[in-house]
């Protein structure tokens, strides 16, 4: 048993040996909670009483404060070093109840023999009493019966003090099991407030995953806006198909027409959320009978070109507005032929489009 008392007396020694030798490289970062812990430990080691009759409950204390030196130097959470260091306080002061209670279980004991050896001194001495009192004058009578008074006086004095170091005993049995439910509740408090620590370290990874995802996301839409050579305008991106993507006066389609669409079906299958609008438009020459028809079949066209590569009729909408929105002075050649054209409106992501 003292062997065993000896190992666990010098664990501690050996783990703050460790921890001072780990901390000569480089300066230590500082937890005034873990300070008092240290503070409270180290006066509990210097104190015989703790150290001979609660080793084990003191070797406790010891590993925790290990762990909250550890969790400190590791760069842990001041909620989780101050729960360990809070913990090693509560583990000081079970060691020392406990040491308490033992040296007065001792306390009882020792008076538990003191007072049956009175008690036997007592009954020895009223037996001689009696066996001289036919010889003993009045006097010595007195004085015996004032002697075997005083004795029964110290008698009951004794077990007085007797019953009052037992009912001390049991108060402190009520603090040690007290400060054990405190010391459990504080366990449990700090494996929660790790919990919730590790719960949020997992929900900001995936936050920081999502976020990475959405960037990828929308460089990836970027390029291939940038591959339709869409422009950003108060009615949100526009994609627009020129006059010679399609057959002259024609509503077909040209090859470099029919790619252009292909690269927006493609788009559209990838963001199914998103819908179009596309706008046929023509020139200022030739009759409205003629414009108006012929930009409503452009407009179709490639309405039917996206709804062949898989996109869903319910997501297109058409309309043919002829001359009545010209971006260019039909004065010239080259300002008719940017006229003559059709635009692709796409939604934003709720599927809304800004209406002229």
């Amino acid at each position: 048993m003292e062997l065993i008392m000896k190992k666990n007396r010098y664990f501690p020694l050996s783990l703050i040996a460790a921890a001072m030798l780990a901390g000569c490289s480089t300066l230590p970062p500082q937890n005034t909670a873990l300070d008092e812990a240290r503070s409270v430990y180290s006066s509990a080691r210097t104190n015989p009483q703790v150290v001979n009759l609660a080793p084990l409950e003191l070797q406790k204390a010891g590993e925790t404060l290990s762990k909250a030196d550890a969790a400190l130097s590791k760069g842990d959470s001041d909620v989780t070093v101050n729960q360990l260091a809070y913990l090693t306080k509560q583990q000081v002061a079970v060691a020392q109840e406990t040491a308490k209670r033992k040296a007065a279980e001792a306390a009882v004991v020792s008076a538990s023999a003191q007072r049956d050896q009175v008690r036997l001194a007592a009954r020895t001495a009223e037996a001689e009493a009696a066996r001289r009192q036919a010889a003993m004058s009045q006097t010595e009578v007195d004085e015996a019966r004032r002697q075997a008074a005083i004795a029964q006086q110290t008698a009951e004095q004794q077990a007085a003090a007797l019953a009052a170091a037992s009912s001390q005993a049991q108060r402190d049995e009520a603090q040690i099991a007290a400060r054990q439910a405190e010391l459990e509740a504080a366990r449990q408090q700090a494996l929660s407030a790790q919990q919730t620590a590790e719960q949020k370290a997992a929900a900001l990874e995936a936050a920081r995953a999502q976020a990475e995802r959405d960037q990828a996301l929308i460089a990836q839409q970027e390029q291939q806006l940038r591959e339709l050579d869409a422009k950003q305008t108060d009615r949100g991106m526009v994609i627009t198909l020129g006059d010679v993507l399609f057959s002259i006066n024609k509503a077909q389609l040209s090859p470099g027409g029919v790619r252009n669409v292909q690269k927006l079906a493609d788009f559209l299958n990838q963001y199914p959320q998103r819908k179009v609008l596309i706008e046929g438009h023509t020139d200022s020459t030739g009759s409205l009978s003629i414009n108006q028809p012929l930009s409503e079949r452009r407009a179709d066209a490639v309405r039917t070109a996206l709804v062949d590569r898989g996109i869903s009729g319910d997501r297109i909408e058409t309309r043919g507005y002829a001359e009545a929105y010209p971006v260019a002075s039909n004065n010239t050649a080259a300002g008719r032929q940017l006229n003559r054209r059709v635009e692709i409106i796409l939604s934003d992501d709720s599927g809304n489009i800004v209406p002229r």
